[in-house]
């Protein structure tokens, strides 16, 4: 499945019937959770589990089988969110990989839900796929967080502020009544 993409924009949606949601400075993931395994695809449909050992083995202890969702992985430090660690995780060799691993260790940011169950979700409204992302991992601990979401544009431009060069890439704005459409530019 193709992620769906966000067009980019100079301000902040100020028409009611959006979701923001911030932009995290990481890698756009899909995750698959079948059988005994969590597939990690990136944007561009590569597999990303070879890099990422430790977040594929936490997945697949946190997800129920048959969901899929949508997300960033990121690796953290001190500071904020580190893109320049999270880069060296992509690396040919598979000891440096298994080094960096338990180094820089990766999290997956879930934001959208396009699968539960074995059923996608992706004809759902956005609100009722967050509604249902929110009871699936709402309460899940690290490696996997749910990203925050606020209806309040006043909230989505603090986070701008506030977070700006501390891995946040910006605000996405998501239509409530939308559905998913992989591979597809959408407000």
């Amino acid at each position: 499945t193709e992620p769906m993409l966000a067009k980019i924009a100079d301000a902040i949606p100020t028409e009611p019937g959006f979701l923001f949601e911030p932009k995290w400075d990481g890698f756009r993931a899909i995750v698959f959770r079948t059988g005994a395994e969590a597939l990690l695809q990136s944007r561009d449909l590569k597999p990303l589990n070879r890099y990422f050992p430790e977040l594929e083995q936490a997945l697949v202890a946190i997800l129920p089988e048959g969901c899929v969702l949508d997300g960033e992985i990121v690796v953290a430090s001190p500071d904020g969110l580190d893109f320049d660690a999270l880069q060296q995780r992509i690396h040919p060799a598979a000891s440096r990989v298994a080094k960096l691993a338990k180094e820089t260790p990766a999290r997956f940011v879930a934001f959208d839900l396009l699968g539960v169950d074995g059923t996608s979700t992706m004809s759902l409204p956005q609100s009722e796929r967050r509604a249902r992302l929110e009871q699936l991992v709402g309460g899940s601990k690290p490696p996997l967080h749910l990203t925050p979401v606020t209806r309040d544009r006043a909230e989505a431009g603090r986070w701008l502020a506030q977070f700006e060069g501390a891995g946040l890439d910006g605000v996405v704005a998501k239509l409530e009544s939308a559905p998913y459409l992989p591979g597809k530019l959408a407000m």
